[in-house]
């Protein structure tokens, strides 16, 4: 293993005079620090280049005074949106202008005559929403519809699903606000002289006046070509005359800042119907693709079954073509779909009409940026050529010859994508680690740009060139035209200011490559990783920039976690990409140099709930959660830690010793300023309540509960009577039910004897997850507890453990083993983890609970989502009749988190986004649901009205078996 890698030298530093010349002439933020140049050193591409700052410009006037300033001192430009282009073009060594902060407003919609006028960092999700009303959206919409910028969108010219419909975005953008560098601004209308002539600065209309037949012939006529400068939209006889807008899409931030934009809206389909045709392979399917167009299709998107980790639903086949209908009614809508079906040679179709099982389809597809980042081996792969197109008709062809040529080079891609326009996307296993897994990266991109023009292609289909592919443009244009695009570039920019080494001029497709700052072996981690070969590096490689983590709303109906700290703050820093990047630059040591000890990585992980959210969210399975513990693991080596961590870490030790003196220390806790003061010594929000200590524990109850006497110390009684291995239970007595919460435990207790007439054994005295330990990183602590829980608590072999708690349940399932990747007994523990729903369904099969019919409202635990998955739970609430969806996101409390000092309100906040209003809205008699203790906690401390508590399941079925609210049924 080897310490953290320490570069002998560091970036540049900005001119003598630039930073305060440039805070003097801006209202907007600006930020120098290691933090806001670490979060910007990558996109979602292979490459990094480190800037010399950031800056959040307040509006136009901002970034008019920041090109004056930075055109003065020599520094470059590049403007970022989401930061999800995934050639390179969203990073720059010099100045970032950080357009999502402030100037994402929607100005103006008019459904009149159908356009909204929008400022560059308005998300694409929230145009829909707000064009939504008047049955209209924009046409262009990328898998990262929910965090990709309008701005970033005419940057890269992007296209997504629709564009078979509506076409990319430079067919849906009517006039540009831009600033050149230097500060001058323009109006680019179509078809309309202002400001420097129709077609941008002076001597644009000559350059194209003088290279006529060159732009006449030198493009390929293909509906997927975004490569290069659109310039041939700059022909007299262009449809409309010269179109400035069309030429200026997919610039890539090379030309001008926009600061304004005015786009076509759409009429949205009142109703959609989905027909999903199997195939034998995916070249048979982009065979059929072309013939499918006539019917007019919304979208003909294609992926094969390499792609696809489980089938979910689809037809049979190798491959699909997933064809979208429209229609003014559900019935014209399914009528256009089947008349699809009928028309296409597949194997195998189905159409899908219910809009949850579309949403189930299209998720699948939306997530392959990132999940086809792994091979179903685990190994890693890359973007470098993620969406060159070919003319429709030429996309069975091509993809045969592409998949040779990967054979050729001993390479493994996951073809999918826009097979209606001929437009694929793909991650390849490339090595982009050694020289040589460099060098035949190289080899093969310049092979791979030969075969995509020789089937008559654009190298790029959607994503735009960047560092990636703009050096290979001549293999595709020639030289003499890419040496125009090179004049067009100078005419904007005679400085070179905006975006260097980006589309002109570029940079060497096989530099800058972001992982050559890594450390070259394993450092020293506590955690296995066992997905990644034991290296945290590889762990933090996981996240690729896509971004799925900085959506504002968390999906309703527990569907989605991910990211709660982000969607309260807004900043890149809280979500899930922005601490990855931060470790990625921790480990680099050239931006963030102090390692494990970094505040940097230490103030960005404060926030993080570890609510494993992204475990499960993020389309690679970035574990931030772990990641966190680690840090603080090596962080606080040796070290003073928070008095938090000493207090709410070792909860289990504190309660365990304050048992015997439950009632003293509850009357204690009542007293205000006593309990202002332990809050303050132990770290804790001076807002929350200190939990009641239970005067009886659920393993004393159990033990009178069976019979047996108290023993000689908690958990030490035995069942004296000799009971089959078959007719016990193993129910974990987690901290939080044994010493705060024991009715749980009772309940589940009586739940389990019903449901299996099974006796649910005693638990050992001393066992313990280690789960409050893990989360605040004392891994050392975490594995000696876990060790010796796996000394003393042994279930019978072949038995499953039922665990209430569903943080605790994680911890068993994932951070056992993988804390002690040597001891086969965590492995063995961890598999054999249930939740209560789960063994119920697996070992009571029969029983039938009592029907309790009435609405629920509550949570499903962000651990519970993240790991365990909550289908049995909803099987069994569908069971007893208990209706309705629980909330997604996060309670807020999140363990420790919610408990800390300086958490407060980012706490509330979580809850405020779903949980809490979920419950306010919900009517009299609703159930409130909630089986983590931190959810009960945050409900009983900020939501119910009075006579409401939040119950866990098992208290719920034990009240209904007792005839509380329904009628006892018998076992069968």
């Amino acid at each position: 293993m080897a310490e953290l890698h320490r570069p002998h030298t560091g970036p540049p530093a900005p001119p003598a005079g630039f930073v305060a010349a440039l805070r003097t002439a801006v209202r907007g933020g600006t930020d120098f620090g290691p933090t806001a140049r670490a979060l910007t050193t990558m996109d979602a591409s292979n490459y990094r280049r480190v800037p010399l700052g950031v800056l959040a410009p307040r509006d136009a006037d901002d970034i008019a005074a920041a090109l004056t300033v930075c055109q003065e001192y020599g520094v470059p430009v590049v403007p970022r949106g989401g930061g999800t282009s995934i050639a390179g073009q969203a990073t720059g060594t010099g100045l970032v202008l950080d357009l999502t902060r402030h100037l994402n407003a929607i100005l103006d919609v008019d459904p009149a005559a159908r356009t909204a006028t929008v400022q560059p960092g308005v998300v694409l999700d929230d145009l829909r929403a707000a064009a939504a009303p008047y049955g209209l959206t924009f046409g262009p919409d990328p898998s990262t519809h929910s965090r990709c910028t309008l701005g970033g969108m005419i940057g890269n010219n992007s296209c997504g699903a629709h564009s078979v419909a509506w076409g990319t975005t430079a067919d849906n953008v009517r006039a540009l606000e831009v600033v050149r560098y230097g500060g001058e601004a323009l109006r680019l209308e179509q078809g309309s002289p202002r400001q420097g002539g129709e077609r941008g600065p002076h001597g644009v209309r000559e350059l194209i006046g003088a290279h006529l037949a060159l732009l006449r012939t030198g493009y390929p006529d293909l509906p997927r070509r975004i490569s290069g400068y659109a310039l041939d939209a700059l022909l007299p006889e262009h449809p409309g005359g010269p179109d400035p807008v069309r030429a200026f899409c997919g610039s890539e931030g090379t030309l001008a800042v926009v600061t304004e934009a005015t786009v076509r809206l759409v009429e949205t389909p009142r109703a959609r119907a989905l027909a999903v045709l199997g195939y034998a392979d995916e070249a048979a399917a982009a065979e059929a693709a072309p013939g499918l167009l006539p019917y007019g299709p919304l979208t003909v998107e294609g992926m094969a079954a390499d792609l696809v980790r489980e089938p979910a639903g689809l037809p049979r086949g190798a491959a699909w073509l997933f064809v979208e209908t429209g229609g003014a009614t559900p019935a014209e809508a399914r009528a256009h779909a089947e008349r699809v079906l009928r028309s296409a040679d597949a194997v195998d179709g189905t159409v899908v009409t219910d809009p949850a099982g579309q949403r189930a389809l299209w998720r699948i597809r939306e997530d392959a940026a990132g999940t086809a980042t792994r091979m179903p081996d685990g190994s890693e792969a890359w973007p470098g050529w993620e969406d060159c197109a070919v003319p429709p008709a030429r996309l069975g062809p091509y993809l045969r010859d592409f998949r040779a040529l990967l054979t050729q080079h001993a390479l493994r891609g996951t073809p999918y994508g826009h097979f209606g326009e001929g437009c694929i996307h793909v991650r390849i296993d490339f090595d982009l680690l050694t020289p040589p897994g460099i060098a035949r990266f190289r080899r093969f991109s310049e092979e791979l740009a030969d075969l995509v023009v020789a089937h008559g292609g654009s190298l790029s289909g959607e994503h735009g060139d960047g560092q990636a592919r703009a050096e290979l443009l001549p293999r595709m244009y020639g030289d003499e035209l890419v040496a125009l695009f090179g004049a067009f570039k100078d005419l904007w920019d005679p400085d070179g200011g905006l975006n260097p080494g980006i589309l002109a001029r570029p940079a060497p497709l096989d530099t800058n490559l972001r992982f050559e700052v890594l450390p070259k072996r394993p450092v020293d981690v506590a955690f296995g990783y066992p997905q990644d070969g034991g290296d945290f590096a590889g762990a933090v490689r996981r996240c690729v920039g896509v971004a799925k983590c900085r959506t504002a709303e968390a999906p309703s109906g527990g569907a989605g976690v991910m990211c709660p700290s982000f969607r309260v703050t807004g900043d890149e820093e809280h979500s899930t990409r922005g601490r990855a990047r931060l470790l990625h630059e921790m480990l680099a040591g050239e931006v963030i140099t102090d390692g494990w000890r970094s505040t940097e990585v230490r103030d960005a992980l404060d926030l993080c709930l570890s609510c494993k959210g992204c475990r499960s969210d993020c389309p690679v399975g970035v574990d931030m959660a772990t990641y966190k513990a680690e840090f603080l693991h090596h962080h606080y080596r040796g070290r003073i830690r928070p008095a938090a961590h000493y207090a709410l870490g070792r909860l289990p030790q504190w309660l365990r010793l304050a048992a015997p003196f439950a009632r003293p220390l509850n009357a204690l806790a009542r007293v205000r300023p006593l309990a202002a003061l332990a809050k303050r010594l132990a770290g804790i929000a001076p807002e929350r309540t200190i939990p009641v200590l239970a005067t009886e524990t659920y393993s004393r109850w159990l033990r009178g509960h069976q019979g047996e006497g108290p023993g000689e110390g908690e958990g030490e009684g035995k069942v004296t009577r000799v009971l089959s291995p078959d007719r016990v239970v193993h129910l974990w007595a987690d901290t939080f039910t044994e010493y705060l919460t024991p009715q749980v435990g009772r309940a589940a207790v009586r739940v389990l004897e019903e449901a299996t007439g099974r006796t649910v054994l005693p638990p050992p005295a001393g066992v313990c997850c280690g789960l409050t330990y893990v989360s605040t990183g004392q891994l050392d602590a975490a594995r000696r507890v876990m060790r010796r829980t796996l000394d003393r608590f042994a279930p019978l072999p072949g038995h499953p453990v039922a665990v209430l708690e569903p943080s605790c349940a994680a911890t068993l399932r994932t951070d056992l083993p993988e804390l002690l990747p040597d001891d086969p007994r965590a492995a063995e523990l961890a598999a054999r983890v249930r939740t209560l729903a789960q063994y119920l369904e697996e070992y009571a099969p029969d029983w039938t609970p009592p029907r309790l019919d009435r609405p629920v409202v509550g949570q499903t635990h962000c651990h519970q989502h993240a790991v365990l998955g909550d289908a049995a739970e909803r099987r069994l609430r569908e069971r007893l009749g208990l209706t309705g969806e629980l909330s997604g996101g996060c309670c807020g409390l999140a363990g420790n988190f919610g408990f800390e000092k300086g958490h407060w309100e980012v706490s509330v906040a979580c809850a405020e986004e779903q949980l809490l209003p979920a419950v306010r809205e919900s009517e009299p008699g609703t159930e409130l649901l909630a089986d983590g203790f931190s959810c009960r906690t945050q409900l009983d401390r900020l939501g119910p009205p009075a006579g409401r508590r939040a119950r866990h399941l098992a208290e719920v079925i034990a009240e209904g078996l007792e005839g509380g609210d329904g009628e006892r049924p018998a076992r069968r």
